[in-house]
């Protein structure tokens, strides 16, 4: 891009990091295009959370990207292949963004990495140009950490449960490194696209995943299960598995079939001791609603 432009877009951001900082989210509504400003309250909740880990907190803006969507109509699918590729694909310094239903216009994006007393941050800003500024049009903060452990950690522990044949453990743990890897979900790497080849390696036949539900029996009745999936809870890693279910209101049932869906569950795939610091189950109702029960892996007999 032009030097002018990616120096506004470091300006820009830099502005919108000091804003959030302060936790001046009047000053970042008030710097948004009319979509978002109109609807800011998801972003609101984001600066509110992460005031605090921002506080005093020193950020490096990394190389921006620029983003044109061109056309008279939103593009239902729109992807963008950013820096060098090679004959195999992705490079070390490229990267690829897809984003659904974007209306046209000239984006910018600007990652920054951020260090405070709370730990790591990867804060990301989308912008897009108004007249002769950049507006605010995106805002995504996210942890380079979950229970204490970055992407290269959950990378080796992935590649020792694999090496172990553990591979419901290994494509647990390479789904959280994948979920570290990229500051934000619509973007892929040359990184990222290794660990999903490795990811979808170790993928197992009986795991519920993309809409393919797994069957379980537990006392004397057949669960559906619909997801399985790792949650840092505190310094902990825990292993959540969603299960369907009719009703939820009669707690008390339903948290006896919540544990005894946990039971089984640690049964079917017993490497899930040594990955995990506990078991959540979620009853989940076709309405949406749910009911959760937890259960520290040390209390599961």
């Amino acid at each position: 891009m032009d030097a002018s432009v990616g120096t506004a877009l470091e300006t820009a951001a830099k502005r919108y990091f000091e804003m959030a900082e302060r936790g001046d989210v009047a000053a970042l509504k008030q710097n948004s295009i009319a979509a978002v400003a109109s609807s800011f309250a998801g972003i609101e909740v984001a600066v509110k959370e992460n005031k605090a880990a921002l506080a005093n907190a020193k950020a490096a803006i990394r190389p921006p990207f620029l983003l044109i969507a061109d056309g008279p109509e939103p593009l239902a699918r729109a992807e963008f292949l950013c820096g060098v590729f090679g004959k195999s694909g992705q490079t070390k310094d490229s990267a690829v963004f897809v984003l659904p239903n974007l209306p046209p216009g000239k984006y910018g994006l600007t990652i920054l990495d951020v260090n405070g007393p709370q730990g790591a941050k990867t804060l990301t800003f989308v912008l897009q140009e108004t007249g002769t500024d950049w507006k605010l049009a995106g805002f995504n903060a996210k942890s380079s950490q979950v229970a204490g452990h970055d992407a290269a950690w959950f990378i080796r522990r992935a590649r020792d449960f694999k090496a172990k044949a553990q591979n419901h453990n290994a494509w647990l743990y390479y789904r959280e490194a994948i979920a570290l890897s990229a500051p934000v979900d619509f973007m892929n790497t040359l990184a990222t696209d290794q660990l999903y080849d490795e990811f979808q390696a170790a993928q197992p036949s009986d795991m519920p995943a993309n809409e393919h539900t797994v069957d379980i029996s537990a006392g004397g009745k057949i669960y559906h299960l619909t997801e399985i999936f790792p949650l840092a809870v505190g310094d902990d890693l825990d292993v959540v598995v969603k299960h369907q279910a009719a009703d939820v209101s009669d707690t008390a049932r339903t948290f006896k079939e919540n544990v005894a869906v946990i039971r089984a569950l640690v049964a079917k795939y017993p490497e899930f001791r040594e990955a995990f610091a506990g078991v959540v189950a979620r009853a989940v109702e076709p309405s949406g609603r749910d009911y959760g029960s937890l259960m520290a892996m040390t209390d599961i007999k």
